[in-house]
């Protein structure tokens, strides 16, 4: 047994094995393959049998992928647009994605990594470092695009380039297998051609930092309400027995960076937009606390059933480029009685991310038990 190890038919045939378990799988744009929908056009452009999405996606037919290559050339209009890949497809409602906005070419958020839940996407939330990158694009010609995903990782190169343009140190949805989708653009148009997989059980990456650790004085763990209508609050300043009655909860954990996405276990409607986030706060003496609070869209702050404070963080809400991008944008100094304190905090979102976090940094003489 141990000569055969080493004849050259082992080697051979470790070879052979190798190159079947990770053999890159080019798919052809046809009908066959994919599933179409929106408005497309199959076509040859600048030489190369493509299809052309202005509003339009399609679905790959029979694959389930979870690690390895996803790799595509693509032609990108100069027009507003939202263009790549969505991979590990749950359904039309759940799945990864990643996409090139040619629109702000050169600008940080030319890239966009962004989690989809329960039909929610949520690039509101995940944005700067780790989820969006600059990058200079290239319009009317061919450029290649490749993303390598390893587990909770995801690096994206274009072109030639030795190192990554977008490294996303922590994809958020769980790791498991799904279906591949590619599309574009609201505005604009785009041109794929070359589509190829490789399945892989563990791709190589570039080293890159630990995920970010949860920020000091972090809420990680919140009691989340069922969803409602938000013209039940819009006028409400004590928040009464009644109202509160009708609520049901969950206990919902923050990621590791202390964002909650919110839409990861509650699901938006047009006649729910709007949830509560409760915390319990046991204080051993009557004390002031800041808390920094970050959200989307909109917030109402209760205190002991009070209300404390509203605020609004809509896209475009502060100037013509804010994204309405969740941050820890606000201060409140929280008066805290001694003994139980109830702070609720009403989420109403609109689109692009529905959530909240809060830090305590100073948490001296506090507790925070659960209901």
């Amino acid at each position: 047994m141990n000569s055969f190890r080493s004849t050259p038919a082992c080697l051979f045939f470790l070879l052979w094995l190798y190159s079947t378990s990770n053999a890159q799988t080019a798919v052809q744009f046809t009908k066959d393959r994919w599933t179409f929908q929106g408005t497309y056009n199959q076509e040859t452009y600048l030489g190369k049998p493509s299809v052309r999405f202005t509003d339009g996606s399609a679905l790959l037919n029979g694959v389930q992928f979870t690690n390895g290559i996803l790799e595509y050339d693509l032609a990108l209009a100069p027009g507003r647009g939202f263009v790549g890949v969505s991979f590990r497809m749950q359904n039309d409602k759940n799945y990864e994605s990643f996409y090139l906005r040619p629109h702000q070419s050169g600008n940080p958020d030319a890239t966009q990594y962004n989690p989809v839940y329960n039909g929610w996407p949520s690039w509101q939330l995940y944005h700067g470092e780790g989820y969006t990158a600059p990058v200079q694009l290239s319009f009317n010609q061919w450029m290649h695009v490749k993303l390598v995903i390893a587990d909770q990782q995801l690096q994206v190169y274009i072109d030639n380039m030795a190192q990554p343009v977008l490294v996303v140190p922590q994809l958020q949805r769980p790791v498991q297998p799904g279906t591949i989708s590619v599309g574009g653009a609201s505005d604009g148009a785009a041109h794929y051609a070359n589509f190829s997989y490789t399945v892989l059980e563990k791709p190589l990456l570039t080293p890159v930092p630990p995920p970010q650790a949860v920020p000091a004085g972090a809420i990680t763990i919140w009691q989340v309400s069922n969803a409602f209508a938000e013209s039940a609050i819009s006028n409400v300043v004590q928040l009464t027995p009644d109202q509160k009655n009708k609520l049901s909860w969950q206990t919902m954990e923050a990621e590791p960076t202390g964002r909650l996405n919110l839409a990861r276990s509650v699901v938006w409607s047009s006649t729910a937009t709007t949830t509560f986030a409760r915390l319990l706060i046991d204080s051993e003496r009557e004390q002031t606390k800041p808390l920094q609070l970050g959200f989307s869209d909109r917030a109402q702050v209760y205190l002991n059933d009070t209300l404390l404070y509203r605020g609004h963080d809509e896209f475009r809400s502060r100037d013509y480029r804010f994204l309405g991008s969740m941050g820890y944008y606000d201060t409140l100094y929280v008066r805290l009685r001694k003994g139980r304190n109830e702070l609720w905090i009403a989420i109403a979102e609109d689109f692009g991310g529905w959530g909240v976090q809060a830090l305590l940094v100073d948490q001296s003489g506090l507790r925070f038990p659960r209901p």
